[in-house]
């Protein structure tokens, strides 16, 4: 496993992460026992950087991770966690002020069984950029409230996290006081615009997370779930170049998880998996050095479809 610098934050994380939103049974029914047995895995091979959400499962995954960590010592793990995202009894709510944020932090630091977070991040500010306020109430409202409890001690760093990458470097031009960000889908085979941003976080001294090296299952044999919002002609490319890939011996997934893993401006790139057998194997292929013969086959049968408009919408 490698390790690197988050940015200022101090903390050098292992360049391939865990990702707790299945945990919550985001993607399918987990049981508790192979949800810990997957958080040991991951720590066991070497990855001290873990995050979640309220918002995964509607506090369940922080939950589940809380009763995972009660037996792995509090020094092997970076916590990254969320504000401003919820949901209840199956409906998805957002709240974005201050008192709200604040409380979160407390809330999530009970759930978890933990007296300080290393990394709270604002949950996919894209959200708060549709509501009254748009994203200024993010560096005006939210990030401040944070900034002070990362002044008392409560949480050690802030960050924000989005889709959308313009959303990022607007509140970063605008808010010194931000450490971090945390991006998905956007440095994978298919659509590597992050790292045209890398630059301009190194400027500010921010780190940068990546997330969902397989882009949200469009590089995978399995294929994408219908609620994907690709649009057919890149899903298409995507199931040939895993069709390709299958054919030369190769799972896509592993291709894909060792390309992301790959770029060592960027700190770290998260996955998610409740299966421990499934973590195991992401470690071990992140710790190996791709097929670069055929990552550049990969990108040619993409062609075209790469960074389309889904990723940036």
């Amino acid at each position: 496993m490698k390790y690197r610098e988050l940015g200022r934050t101090g903390m050098k994380i292992s360049h391939l992460s865990f990702g707790a939103s299945s945990l919550g049974s985001v993607f399918r029914e987990t049981k508790e026992k192979e949800c810990f047995e997957a958080v040991e895995a991951a720590v066991e091979g070497g990855i001290n950087f873990i995050d979640v959400s309220p918002y995964y499962g509607h506090y369940k995954a922080e939950t589940v991770l809380g009763k995972a960590l009660r037996n792995i010592p509090r020094d092997k793990y970076y916590l990254s966690t969320k504000v401003g995202r919820y949901g209840k009894d199956g409906v998805n709510t957002w709240d974005y002020s201050a008192r709200r944020v604040t409380d979160s932090v407390y809330e999530s630091m009970e759930r978890l069984g933990i007296d300080f977070i290393d990394l709270i991040n604002v949950h996919d500010i894209e959200f708060q950029a549709a509501l009254p306020g748009g994203l200024q109430k993010v560096v005006d409202e939210t990030l401040p409230a944070l900034f002070e409890l990362r002044d008392k001690g409560v949480v050690g760093h802030v960050g924000i996290t989005d889709l959308q990458l313009q959303n990022l470097k607007w509140v970063v031009e605008r808010c010194e006081g931000v450490e971090s960000v945390l991006n998905f889908c956007h440095y994978t085979l298919n659509d590597d615009a992050l790292a045209d941003y890398v630059g301009f976080f190194e400027q500010k001294g921010v780190g940068v997370v990546n997330a969902s090296p397989l882009s949200m299952g469009l590089l995978s044999q399995r294929g994408v779930p219908d609620w994907h919002p690709a649009p057919r002609p890149l899903v298409k490319v995507c199931q040939q170049a895993a069709d390709y890939c299958r054919e030369k011996g190769y799972p896509i997934e592993k291709l894909a998880v060792q390309y992301s893993v790959s770029f060592p401006r960027i700190a770290s790139t998260l996955f998610s998996s409740a299966n421990p057998d499934n973590v195991r194997r992401n470690i071990q292929w992140a710790n190996e050095e791709p097929d670069w013969e055929l990552v550049k086959e990969v990108k040619e049968i993409i062609g075209d479809q790469q960074r389309v408009t889904w990723a940036n919408s």
